[in-house]
């Protein structure tokens, strides 16, 4: 499996990908692919943070982190996460987010937050983003957002999330 930054040729295949990987999933508007678009021409995209795997050259998966704030700290946000529904359970998440993480901490981000299965992610070291003081901008189960301390020298921070507009949460 190789891991790398997504190119621009990769965009078309990365859009079938996610659109793959959500036509399942529980919990969906069925929309990720058009976010992952909307998100590469916002402010908040970070062009390291947005990765593909390929398996024997095919693209399986695709992981997006995008800059976010709380309280005047930039933090990251992931989402999307997306593997092709025959690669899923094989690990190819697992190393997205850890090579994302690695890159995440080079660039001298402090946190990383999620909404979304917590036995899931909590495999990669997130808990309720509560304990970091960070809260959501929307009802959502505690045990569902989530915050991974990428840093242990990140300063603690307390405040709302707010993400990139792109989302469309206000």
């Amino acid at each position: 499996m190789l891991i790398r930054k997504e190119e621009a040729k990769d965009y078309e295949i990365v859009c079938s990908v996610v659109k793959s990987a959500f036509d399942s999933a529980e919990h969906t508007d069925g929309n990720e692919h058009n976010l992952v678009k909307a998100l590469r021409e916002g402010k908040a995209y970070i062009p390291e943070l947005s990765l593909v795997a390929e398996i024997n050259g095919k693209i399986a998966g695709h992981i997006m982190f995008t800059q976010a704030e709380v309280i005047n700290n930039a933090v990251l946000a992931l989402a999307p996460l997306s593997v092709l529904p025959e690669y899923q359970r094989k690990g190819i998440g697992a190393a997205l987010i850890k090579e994302g993480h690695k890159i995440a901490k080079r660039l001298g981000y402090g946190y990383s937050v999620v909404l979304g299965s917590e036995k899931y992610y909590s495999k990669f070291g997130y808990l309720p983003a509560a304990i970091y003081g960070i809260k959501p901008p929307f009802d959502v189960p505690g045990k569902n957002f989530m915050a991974y301390k990428i840093n242990e020298t990140a300063p603690d921070i307390h405040g709302i999330i707010r993400y990139a507009k792109e989302f469309g949460i206000d």
